[in-house]
């Protein structure tokens, strides 16, 4: 894997932060072909997504029923490795407890004359997106499904692209029978998010749609969002390392490389003080066979100027290794998943420690977080007056300051209180 060594010589970590986003390169433009996929699948239903699966996945043979039977889930299970089944069951486990501890329930506010509650409730119904082009990810199913079922989502569906066979891969069908997966559908890319926005009829339209893939599929939920809820526009991978003093730079490459699996696009920046770490961390990543991703070294003066520039880059994942490095910690404020010391490499994150990997991409961890009950829930207000007077003679003027007088006179209408106009 080529990477380069290069100092921030104490300039502007932001201006550097923007450098090195530039280096991913610009995705194509498939707006207009996402579109026409879209448009064929809301008036073709079946049939076109039938059409695009025997184009893209399945080479031109006739596919398998879009809805995968409930018989076919439970039949799924004796054919996976046991310690496949075995690690998806506790990864079941993990990102369950973890995501209920997120559940923090309906509160109230109780004001001198009145009370606003916030209240949450679940959606209806969503769709786990789960890419199947490169390989499949039975973990993305977890990551999705259990999230969902946390937040009280009772309709719960999988679509992921069949294979060449026209069936979904194994470990995936059981992933989903673990997670508790209303129903798994047999499509993938953009006629799959199309159809589960606007309904087949074999796909009943769903409520929320979430999950990452590939550039159709995310450009696909980007022009069906309106009709549907979405998750956010998953871009490529990154991977930010903020190694210091004792880091083995070994461990560090090897995260990096890992990451590096994801591709072309993928974004990999090693952060340290020390250059001759980072020395030693560029012969390590040399080695390491070419798959495309972006790998940068930077040095900075110290390990203030590595913050600030994890905290311009806004990562996926950020790891601080090392002593100065991981009492960073408290401090950082933009990432997706943040892993403090040698032994949280991401990829327990990616599987296993409960922590979910759907998360923001391509810098927007600025505003955006990672998938949570909260992406699966509605929040309304629910406002109780007991004492309306002293509320409408403090907002009425306020409203016909805006031009609305009816709103001032609806609030007067509350109490005993004359429009003195």
């Amino acid at each position: 894997m080529r990477s380069e060594l290069v100092s921030t010589g104490g300039g502007d970590p932001v201006g550097l932060a923007v450098e090195l986003r530039a280096l991913v390169p610009a995705a194509e433009e498939v707006s207009a072909a996402v579109a026409e996929i879209v448009e064929r699948v809301r008036s073709g239903g079946d049939e076109a997504v039938r059409a695009y699966t025997r184009l893209l996945d399945t080479g031109g043979q006739g596919p398998a029923p879009l809805r995968v039977a409930a018989v076919e889930l439970t039949r799924s299970a004796g054919a996976l490795d046991g310690t496949v089944r075995a690690a998806l069951e506790l990864a079941v486990r993990n990102v369950s407890r973890v995501a209920k501890a997120q559940l923090a329930g309906d509160r109230m506010v109780e004001l001198d004359t009145h009370s606003v509650a916030l209240r949450e409730v679940p959606l209806g119904s969503a769709a786990v997106y789960v890419p199947g082009g490169r390989a499949p990810y039975p973990s993305t199913v977890v990551m999705g499904v259990v999230t969902a079922k946390a937040a009280g989502v009772p309709e719960v569906v999988v679509c992921s692209p069949p294979r060449r066979d026209g069936d979904v891969d194994t470990a995936v069908l059981v992933a989903a029978a673990l997670a508790g997966a209303t129903v798994v559908y047999r499509m993938g890319g953009a006629q799959a998010i199309a159809a589960l926005a606007y309904g087949t009829e074999s796909v009943a339209p769903v409520e929320l749609i979430v999950g990452p893939g590939s550039l159709y599929v995310q450009e696909a939920k980007r022009q069906v969002f309106g009709q549907v809820g979405i998750d956010g526009f998953a871009g490529p991978s990154d991977l930010v390392v903020i190694a210091e003093g004792e880091a083995d730079p070994e461990l560090v490459a090897l995260d990096l490389a890992a990451q590096g699996e994801h591709g072309p696009g993928t974004l990999l920046i090693a952060i340290s003080s020390s250059r001759e770490l980072l020395e030693r961390l560029r012969a390590r990543l040399d080695a390491v066979p070419e798959t495309g991703a972006v790998a940068r070294l930077v040095e900075v003066p110290d390990p203030e100027v590595a913050l600030a520039l994890a905290e311009a880059l806004a990562p996926e994942h950020l790891e601080l290794i090392g002593a100065d490095a991981e009492a960073l910690a408290g401090r950082v404020t933009r990432v997706g998943c943040l892993f403090v010391g040698a032994a949280a490499a991401t990829a327990f994150g990616d599987y296993i420690a409960g922590s979910n990997h759907v998360l923001p991409t391509g810098g927007s961890a600025r505003f955006a977080s990672a998938l949570s009950p909260a992406s699966f829930l509605r929040r309304f207000f629910e406002v109780r007056v007991g004492v309306p007077e002293p509320l409408a003679r403090a907002a009425a003027p306020l409203a016909r300051a805006e031009g609305f007088e009816l709103h001032a006179r609806s609030m007067e209408a509350r109490g005993d209180i004359r429009d003195n106009g």
